[in-house]
């Protein structure tokens, strides 16, 4: 047909029962009025089909994928009981630590596949959580693996798994690129024996040369620096039953766009700052307080303190980055002009491996005074040392990835402060700078960015097939989503399988809609 014909009927797959429960258009009214509307009104009737129709499917489809996992024979322990586990802290966990803890431990003893994402801000206290588990299929005769994005990370977390879990007689392994080929053989052959209990490693970890006697339980620290094909290869390592999951991220996301992004995962939110844990006091601050700020960093390294200094760049004249600070001169700069008497360190994602990790370990040990980085850092080992993040040309970056960085100091017992450094003078910009000052809940942050840049970053994160939206904003459309989301949860109540003649359609949409995710409905 062409547009200057009687327009054409468009098959209409929406049951009427859902369409007369949300009061949605026929899909042929929305189409038309979509490309011709004569009026506002009626271009949100026709546009409010269209939003609903699209995340009904994504929902029916993220639903079914659930199910189909739901319906996957997996490892059960015969206890959930963590009294045992919180016997061994010396301290109290938060209510929302537990809570966590609790909601994994019931998945670990149901017999089903756990596939769970842990999101908690930065030193919310994550780590405690994934221990919990680990203990638990410990105490049931089971593996556990936790795959960290670098080796430094690795060997922190290594050590504190291993100082909280020794006691209950849990053995601790560590798995690195960078260690010597006797060594590796020694952890292998431990894996392979069942002499490990838990294995810490980096993507070591799912070389050839791995396997595990009983791997029951595969955990990813900062799950978006790997991508899910990763994370399935380390739990084939399981054997024929598939391990439980725990996905770790320090990223906060919006409630509403998880309810999409993960809606095929179940979620633990840890939304509660353990005891003691400080607010990070943050400034914006213009080009013409430099020399104060640059006073201000001097000042924290007389009191023994030390300073991550942020770019946006690593070389100059890199495309798109004039008039931005560039790493590796701005790190020159600081040590022959600056600060010629402090030990400036420089670190960015071009440097081999082994560089940046020799790099971390020397500021982690204070034989650095200013680290002058790129985001690389934004994933990092804990310096309690560390008191100050300056980022420069803060407008660069979103507001999620500030907070991130913001969360590398702070965690020691002395007062943290972060620095934006940013002339720009654009309204959006500087209320979205400001808004990081106001307030150090990472998820009110993720809320306001989410509003300010949209959802793009945040479906970046998730490394995976699901397919994107074309119509729905994920800022405006909230009640909608809902609505949605709602009507397929009736629907599959009703027919589980799709399997009734008229909702074949709706099948038969959502198998193409999902073609390109790994976890194909088909």
């Amino acid at each position: 047909w062409c547009l200057e014909q009687p327009w054409a009927e468009w098959p209409e797959d929406l049951p009427q029962t859902i369409r007369q429960r949300y009061r949605l258009a026929t899909r042929t009214y929305a189409v038309r009025i979509a490309h011709f509307p004569p009026s506002w009104e009626e271009l949100a009737v026709a546009r409010r089909r269209l939003v609903f129709e699209e995340l009904f499917y994504f929902s029916i489809g993220l639903a079914l994928l659930r199910q189909r996992r739901t319906a996957e024979v997996g490892i059960r322990c015969a206890n959930g009981d963590l009294r045992g586990f919180y016997a061994l802290l010396p301290f109290q966990l938060t209510g929302a630590q537990r809570r966590a803890a609790e909601e994994a431990a019931r998945d670990l003893t149901r017999g089903v596949p756990m596939n769970r994402l842990l999101q908690g801000d930065v030193g919310s206290g994550k780590t405690v959580v994934g221990a919990a588990c680990v203990w638990l299929m410990a105490q049931n005769g089971y593996q556990s693996a936790l795959m960290a994005p670098t080796e430094i990370l690795a060997q922190q977390h290594a050590q504190t798994l291993q100082t909280l879990l020794a006691p209950s007689g849990v053995r601790v392994g560590l798995l690195t690129g960078s260690l010597r080929a006797a060594e590796k053989r020694k952890i292998y052959d431990a894996m392979a024996t069942g002499a490990v209990d838990l294995v810490v490693g980096t993507h070591a970890l799912l070389t050839d040369g791995v396997t595990f006697a009983n791997l029951g339980l595969v955990i990813t620290d900062e799950q978006h620096r790997f991508g899910v094909n990763q994370r399935a290869a380390l739990a084939q390592k399981g054997g024929a039953v598939r391990p439980h999951m725990l996905v770790m991220s320090a990223t906060p996301i919006p409630r509403t766009l998880a309810l999409l992004l993960y809606g095929d995962l179940e979620v633990s939110i840890i939304d509660e700052r353990p005891p003691g844990r400080q607010n990070v006091d943050t400034f914006l601050v213009g080009e013409a307080l430099r020399q104060r700020m640059y006073g201000f960093v001097r000042k924290q390294v007389q009191e023994g303190h030390q300073v991550y200094m942020v770019c946006p760049a690593v070389e100059e004249g890199q495309e798109g980055v004039q008039d931005l600070k560039a790493v590796t001169t701005y790190a020159q700069t600081l040590q022959t002009e600056i600060f010629p008497d402090l030990r400036v360190g420089l670190l960015h994602g071009k440097m081999k491996g082994k560089d940046k990790e020799a790099v971390m370990a020397a500021f982690a040990a204070g034989e650095i005074d200013i680290l002058c980085a790129t985001t690389v850092i934004e994933v990092g080992v804990d310096v309690p040392r560390a008191t100050l993040m300056v980022i420069e040309n803060a407008e660069r970056f979103g507001l999620s990835q500030l907070h991130q960085l913001r969360g590398r100091v702070g965690r020691g017992d002395a007062k943290s402060y972060c620095v934006l450094v940013s002339s720009h003078q654009g309204k959006e910009t500087r209320q979205r700078l400001k808004a990081l000052c106001a307030t150090n809940d990472g998820f009110q942050i993720a809320e306001e960015d989410l509003k300010l840049r949209g959802p793009g970053d945040f479906f970046g994160q998730r490394q995976h097939g699901l397919p994107q939206l074309q119509l729905a904003d994920l800022v405006e459309d909230v009640q909608v989503l809902q609505e949605a989301k709602e009507g397929a949860e009736w629907l599959l109540n009703d027919d589980p399988g799709l399997q009734k003649p008229e909702n074949r359609g709706i099948l038969d949409h959502v198998r193409v809609q999902f073609e390109d995710n790994e976890n194909r409905l088909n």
